[in-house]
């Protein structure tokens, strides 16, 4: 049986990951940020899975939590990820994403696991009328995308240096339940659903958007866990949408005939690190492993308003980042 850990557990992507590992028969933890509420996030919704409380900045408990437990692979997906707020806090997004990486990548040195480091396709900036393979350079547009391609380089050098197993995995937009609502797909569901919005308000209407189901990433999550070589792979469908048709496509599935607006003026972001284009080249993961998506971009959309359906509005919610 394998021992997987996974960082990040409480979040999005990790928590659906959680629930896939512990369906193919792994022993599975899942750490979740410490927080004062008693609260595992979304791993309160996952049965199976030991849950753990830590924080990935503190080296001494990532080596003990891992250690201790005689891990196999570390999926490593713990990491601030919203590209608005690190230009405020941009700090906090070295501490976690890149030092949290150290940390983690030190800990499973120790005792020679392999890890499955969580990149992000922001470090390729925007690259129009092309897809992106992992050859292409690297360009981050914010602190966010900047401490990736840091932790990104970390994970390389450990590789290098040391012969440390590992395996980086891009993801390029992912979206489904328990998605923030930050998210694209998840901001314009909620407007739409959400009684107390008269319109739907988001950013740039002209940049375009390579969208992945969650099931379909965490699948190539377990692919990648299966390679035996360092690699960069990225994770996407290769198929795009801009905004504007993204929020038509939600709003014809919701029934919603409210108006989309462009509130470029109201955003935290610097205009100029919105990244406009990405379209994802997998080519390098389906050779390798065979992955493609498999939930068709209507299917996943459905599947997603149906979880928001379920959800309680929150009368405090700002949507525009």
């Amino acid at each position: 049986m394998t021992k997987a850990f996974v960082t990040g557990a409480d979040g999005f992507i990790g928590s659906h990951l959680c629930e896939a590992l512990r369906d193919q028969g792994d022993e599975v933890t899942g750490l979740a940020l410490y927080n004062s509420f008693d609260s595992f996030g979304w791993l309160n919704e996952v049965e199976g899975v030991e849950k753990v409380r830590g924080d990935v900045r503190d080296a001494d408990q990532m080596r003990y939590l891992i250690g201790n437990r005689s891990t196999d692979i570390v999926f490593h997906l713990a990491a601030l990820v919203s590209v608005p707020y690190s230009f405020e806090a941009p700090q906090s997004f070295i501490d976690t994403n890149v030092t949290g990486t150290l940390n983690v990548l030190l800990a499973a040195g120790h005792i020679g696991a392999k890890v499955i480091h969580t990149s992000t396709s922001e470090v390729y900036g925007s690259v129009p009328d092309k897809a992106i393979n992992e050859d292409m350079p690297l360009a981050p547009q914010s602190p966010y995308a900047a401490s990736k391609v840091a932790a990104d380089a970390l994970v390389r050098s450990f590789y290098r240096s040391y012969g440390l197993p590992a395996v980086i995995l891009r993801p390029f937009n992912t979206y489904g339940p328990r998605q923030s609502e930050r998210a694209v797909v998840a901001t314009i569901i909620r407007q739409a659903l959400d009684p107390e919005c008269r319109r739907i308000e988001l950013g740039n209407l002209h940049a375009t958007r390579d969208l992945t189901y969650v099931d379909d990433m965490v699948r190539a999550f377990l692919a990648v866990a299966g390679i035996n070589a360092y690699g960069v792979y990225n994770a996407g469908g290769g198929v795009i949408i801009n905004v504007r048709d993204l929020g038509e496509l939600i709003k014809a599935l919701t029934g919603c005939d409210k108006s989309i607006l462009s509130g470029m003026a109201d955003r935290i972001r610097p205009e100029a690190s919105e990244v406009v284009a990405l379209k994802a080249d997998a080519t390098r993961l389906t050779k390798r492993t065979g992955w493609r998506p498999k939930v068709p971009p209507g299917e996943g959309m459905k599947r997603t308003i149906d979880w928001w359906r379920s959800r309680p509005f929150r009368k405090d919610q700002v949507y525009l980042t």
